[in-house]
This record gives structure tokens, sequence and C-alpha cells, in this order.
């Protein structure tokens, strides 16, 4: 049989433990080659061919359940129907398992109502026994089959030998309680691990499944999926985009916070590109598709960060690992308790009159050393972090890079087109008669004439002119010039309205046109900070210079600051001249500013930094920094929302290319490493204290199951507080 790969939706999952008894299990079926199951979506992905019905049979037998295959682009929305309700009560009438748990606690209130009414006390332990069978039934049942199938032991397995052993010792009520607390508290994790899952899944669920195409025949409402490259559809005011596409025609204001996370919308015009999960303003948008509904910016994110919750952080790999040892470890410490002090002290190995035996130390203890709490800490806090950066426009490719960007201390830049605008723009223009220090009419006929040499050129340069031109109101003080004629790369003239006028670098008037010596001084003077600098003439006449250079973004400075707050130093690497790069480090307060780099040299450079001051992380548009980027401990690229290649190059991605976004990413990723460890040792630190009381005979099993309970509820939620983080 050939051999495929399926996604499944698995139900019941509730900690990290669970997604490890199943992978485990799965492997072993004939047919399977490779099981994957990722507890942040709760989908199995399944390489192989292996019978159905044993892999449903197996996973059920585990204690969960399968839901049929996805295909990929629709599996993490899949789970959505299943966990679709309305508070906790729903949540647990729609379980199997949390019915069976709510049965077994109406049966415990039945029994406690036995003495008032004056009925038998063997009644009641009738209705304690009943509710101890129907609620701890799935959880025998999960345990036993786990030891049989994976040999391992689980949590359910040490809840099960508690509660059958304060069944052995006559404790019938804190048996019964003992299972339904239990199965309380799991279902509780995982209405809360739910709401971190819906969270994650609303990414994939943003943009329609249906679009209305224009056609020769007029509009007509098709399937996202049936639309191609080069087709057009029509997006009403208020409507989400379907695909990705290039406007056009007809004008809006878009809301892209879904994609990059900017906070206000974005105006829209023919040419521009659209993203599919965006929603339009107030205007009708005709759309021109560019991509197929699989390769959208939005199911590439998607994609990411479905693959980003499979690599795990450092903490979560420490945290598995540990609950292998340690769970078995706890059963045969329990043994131990149960037996030396009886066998070797003397001491009481059942209760006796106001003393709690060492059996039933030895129960409490397997409760209280369950590992819930402690393997559900980590994963969840990772989910929110992650899903928190997704929804601001951060995309962190795994929690590894999150509790990278956590450690990162230093901080290097790119400097064109990071924290630079990547397009020049004139910065001053000067007539050669002007003496006022705001320009005058003479400067803005430099300008105007400037404009007019460069009005029919493609070059940036000549760009930036006509643009500045135009903002000023004097584009069409003269005509387009003609005749035009390129001075070997180093000018150019042509006639304007009949006369001679050419426009060119320093050298070029040097040679030709003689020019007074204050002119001469204040090019020199822009062309020390990095500016190009551009002298023009009006037949013999020498009129001005007009200086253009990259313009800082105005976010830049704010960024950097900062980041010198959150204690990061920076440093900019940068293949441009050294003048221009010392002026832009000065401007922002950029600690080291390192320039004139081949692209080579970077990557040296970025040794250097790492290995003198600590983790650094490397920030650049993610295509021409590449190597730097691979190089450094974190790559993170700019604008990632129009390119394909920096979503899939960098360690994390700016989609916006919105640099506010960087202290974000670092203060979420330390709040986040710094929840992962608070709650790691907030579970350590109760059970080890309730373990202490447990041994002292002062901790009963309902007490014990309850500081389990509220230790996994606090790591929970306390893991969600991610979810509410919003830059500054």
């Amino acid at each position: 049989m050939a051999s495929s790969t399926k996604t499944y939706t698995v139900l019941g999952m509730d900690c990290a433990d669970c997604a490890r008894h199943i992978e485990q299990g799965v492997t072993q079926l004939a047919g399977v080659n490779r099981a994957s199951v990722n507890f942040a979506t709760g989908l199995l992905e399944l390489d192989g061919s292996p019978d159905e019905a044993a892999l449903q049979a197996r996973v059920e037998a585990l204690g969960y359940r399968l839901e049929s295959p996805h295909p990929a682009s629709q599996a993490l929305a899949a789970p959505a129907r299943e966990r679709a309700v309305f508070g906790f009560l729903r949540y647990l009438l729609a379980q199997p398992e949390t019915r069976l748990a709510l049965a077994g606690g109406a049966l415990i209130l039945l029994s406690l109502l036995i003495a008032p009414l004056g009925l038998p006390a063997t009644a009641a332990r009738v209705l304690q026994a009943a509710a101890l069978a129907v609620a701890g039934y799935p959880v025998a049942r999960s345990g036993l089959a786990n030891l049989f199938i994976n040999r391992s032991v689980s949590i359910n397995l040490l809840m099960t030998i508690a509660a059958v052993g304060a069944l052995i010792i006559g404790d019938t009520s804190e048996a019964a309680t003992l299972i339904f607390l239990f199965d309380l508290a799991e279902a509780l994790e995982g209405y809360t691990t739910d709401r971190a899952r819906r969270t994650l899944s609303e990414l994939s669920r943003l943009a329609p499944t249906q679009a209305l195409r224009l056609g020769e025949e007029g509009e007509a409402l098709v399937p996202v999926e049936s639309l191609h490259p080069g087709e057009r559809i029509l997006v009403k005011p208020g409507e989400r985009l379907p695909i990705d596409g290039e406007v056009l025609s007809g004008s809006s204001e878009v809301d892209q916070a879904p994609i990059t996370g900017e906070s206000r919308p974005v105006f829209k015009s023919p040419g521009d590109p659209v993203y599919a999960g965006t929603v339009n303003g107030s205007g009708a948008l005709v759309v021109r598709v560019t991509r197929l509904v699989a390769d959208t910016t939005l199911a590439r994110i998607s994609r990411m960060v479905i693959e980003a919750q499979n690599r795990r952080a450092p903490s979560q790999r420490f945290i598995d690992r540990f609950a292998q040892v340690y769970t078995p470890a706890v059963v045969i410490i329990a043994v131990l308790v149960a037996a030396v002090p009886p066998l070797f002290f003397g001491q009481p190995f059942l209760n006796t009159a106001g003393q709690a035996g060492w059996l039933y130390r030895a129960l409490a203890l397997l409760v209280i050393a369950c590992p819930c709490a402690l393997v559900i800490s980590a994963p969840v806090t990772i989910i929110s972090g992650l899903t928190a950066a997704a929804r601001q426009g951060v995309l962190v490719k795994g929690g590894a890079h999150l509790e990278s960007l956590a450690a990162v201390r230093q901080m290097a830049f790119d400097k064109t087109g990071t924290l630079t605008r990547g397009e020049p723009a004139v910065t001053g223009y000067r007539s050669v008669d002007c003496t006022c220090e705001a320009g005058c009419a003479e400067c803005a006929d430099v300008l105007a004439l400037a404009a007019a040499l460069e009005r029919r050129s493609a070059h940036p340069l000549a760009q930036a002119i006509v643009q500045e031109a135009r903002t000023a109101g004097i584009a069409e003080r003269y005509a387009p010039a003609e005749e035009i004629t390129q001075l070997n790369g180093r000018g150019l003239q042509g006639r304007v309205d009949g006369r001679l006028a050419t426009i060119g670098n320093h050298h070029l008037f040097d040679d030709l046109h003689p020019h007074p010596a204050n002119l001469c001084e204040l090019v020199e003077q822009a062309e020390g900070r990095g500016h190009t600098a551009m002298l023009l003439c009006d037949g013999d006449r020498v009129r001005g210079f007009i200086a253009v250079a990259d313009q800082v973004r105005p976010e830049s400075r704010a960024v950097i600051s900062r980041l010198h707050a959150l204690g990061l130093r920076t440093a900019m690497l940068t293949g441009d001249n050294p003048s221009a790069a010392r002026e832009v480090g000065e401007s922002l307060g950029i600690d080291d500013v390192r320039a004139g780099l081949l692209p080579e040299e970077k990557v040296g450079a970025v040794q250097q930094l790492s290995a003198q001051g600590g983790r650094l992380a490397m920030v650049g548009d993610g295509i021409n920094d590449a190597p730097a980027l691979a190089s450094a401990g974190l790559g993170v690229a700019v604008g990632g929302a129009g390119s394909a290649t920096a979503i899939e190059t960098a360690d994390v991605v700016l989609m916006s290319g919105d640099l506010t976004r960087l202290p974000f990413a670092v203060r979420l990723a330390r709040k986040t490493l710094h929840l992962v460890r608070q709650n790691v040792a907030i579970s350590l630190a109760v059970k080890l204290a309730f373990i202490l009381l447990a041994l002292g005979g002062w901790a009963t099993l309902w007490m014990a199951v309850a500081a389990d309970m509220g230790v996994s509820l606090f790591v929970t939620l306390n893991g969600l507080r991610p979810l509410r983080m919003k830059p500054e």
C-alpha cells in the first residue's frame, strides 16, 4: 500500500505528556513510518498507511479520540468545530469523559444525603463506589493502556493506583472524591488549553472561503480554492480579502493588522499589493489574483506558526525528559514510603486512631507528586508567546527562537532599508545667490530647474528631485528638458526653455564649470555627511546645488532608545560609505558603527561582536543580508509580508517592516521565558511543600488533589498572560 501523510485532530489532550503517549502508541502500529503529535494545535501528523480501524482503536485505548483526516490547508481550523463551546459547563457536557465525571459527582452528592435521610451507611458507600467506577473508568483505562502499550507510567496510572489504594483501606469517599476532583482538574486544564488553541486557530480562519470573481459573464461567487493568478475579483467595502492580489481599480484603506500588526489602515490604490485576511475599508476594490490560496501570505504564516509549535524550546525539552524519569521515580518512592517505615521502624501500615498510616501517606504522595502542572507549564506559555507575537505581526519560528530572543544582549542592524527607508530623498538645495537660512525664490528655482532636467529619468536620485519639486508645488514651472545627453556617468544636460542646462557631480563642475568657493564648501559639507550632492548650471551660469540622501525611518531613533532601555547594545553593519553610516549612527545613538563592509565582512563582524558581547541578533531585509542573518545567534527579517524569502530564511520576521515591533518582541520573549521559569518554580515549590505535609501525615488525599489542581490551573492561566501583551 502506498505511503501517505495525513493530518488528524486529536481530542481530549490536556497536557504535553498526552502528546508524547499518543506518539509512542501510534508509532508502534503496523504501517506507520512516523507519527508526530503537536500538543499546541491538537494535531496528529502521520506518515504511512496504517489500518484506519486499528489507528482509531489505539488512540481510543489510550484515552483520546481521533477525527477524520483533514487537508493541510484545513487542519488548523478543523478542531474549532468540537471546541466551539460557550463556557466551561458546555465544555464539560461536550466531552464523554467529563460527562462521566459529572455523573460521578452527582453520585457523590447523593451519598452525602444518605445520613440526613437516616438511611444505612452502606448505601452511601455503594453510591461512592459507583461514583468511583463511573468517573474513574476513563482514567484507569488510559493509565493501564499506556502501561501495557508504551511501557510507561502516566499521570492517569498514578491516580488509579491512589484511588484503588484508598478503596482498599476503606476510604471509599476519599477514593471517589479523589477521582472526581482529578477529572475536574483535567477538564479545567483542557478548557484553558483549548483557549490557547482557539486563539492559534483564529489565524487560519481569517480569510473568507468564497470570492466574487469577475468574468466575461459577470460576477460569480466561487470557492477561493478555484481562483488562479491573473483572475479578477471584486472586494466590497467592509469585506475581508479572500486571497493575495494587486489592486487594479478603486482605492480604499485596508486594515492589515491581521497580517502585519499595523495599528492603522493602509491606503491602497491601483498597483498596490493586498493580502488575504485583511479587511477592506469604505471603497470597492477590483483585485487581480497573484497567488493560489495555498501560497498566500496568510497561508504561509499559518504553516509557519504550526511548524513553530513543533520546534520545542530548550525548557520544554528539559521538562519532557525530566517527566519521563520523574513519574516512574515517584511510584518507586511511594512504594518505599509505604513499605520501609512499617517493615524496619515498626510504624503503622494502615491508618490508626489519630494517625495516618504509611500506606495512606504514600497514596497522598502519589497524588501530590503528579507532574501535571510541571509538564503543562512550559507548552501553554510558549504557545501564548508565539500567538501573541503573530497577532502583532511578529512571526517567531519556534519556542527555541523565542527563548533565543529573550537571551539576546546585542542587536546589529543593516542600514539601508532597515534603519533607513531605502529610498533617496532631497535633504537640501541652495542657490549660489541665496544668503538666507530658510531658502528663497532663487533656491526654489534651482529645484524647479533640476526637476525639469530629471523629469524623464527613472534613476532613484532623479525621482527624489522630481518628488521634492512636486511636494513644493513647482514641478511644472519648467517644461521637461529636451535633447537629454548623459555625461559619462558624471551627470546630464539638456535644453530647458531653449537654454542648455547641466546637472552633475562636483568633479564635473570642477572640470567644466568654475564656481564660488562658498558653494564648494557647502557641497563638501554635504558630502562629508554622506549625502550625494549635485551642482546645477543654466548655460554658463552656475545656479546652485541639491543634496540627496537616504532618509532615516522616523521610528528608528525611538526603537534604538527602547532597545537601550532594555539593556541591549546596538551596532550597525553596512556596505555604505563611512561618512553616511557615521551620520546615521550618530543621529540614532547607535553604539558601534561599521561601514564599507562586503557581505563576507558582515559575517566576520557578526562573529566578532558575538564573541565580545554575548548573543547577538542581526536585523536586515532577509535577502541581501542572508549570510549575516544566518551567522548570527538570531536572524530578524524586516518586512516579510511581501517577501517569501524573508519568511523562509529568518528566525524572526517583522511582517510589516515596522521596527517598533522589535522592542515589543524582546519584551514579549523575556516575559514568556520569565513566566515559564516562574511556573516551573511554583510547581516544584508547591509539590515539595505538600510532599513534606504528606510524609508528616498532615495531608489528605482530597487536599493533595486540590493542591495539584490549583497549581495546574495557576500555571495554565499564568501561561496565558502573554496573550494580553501589546506594543508600547
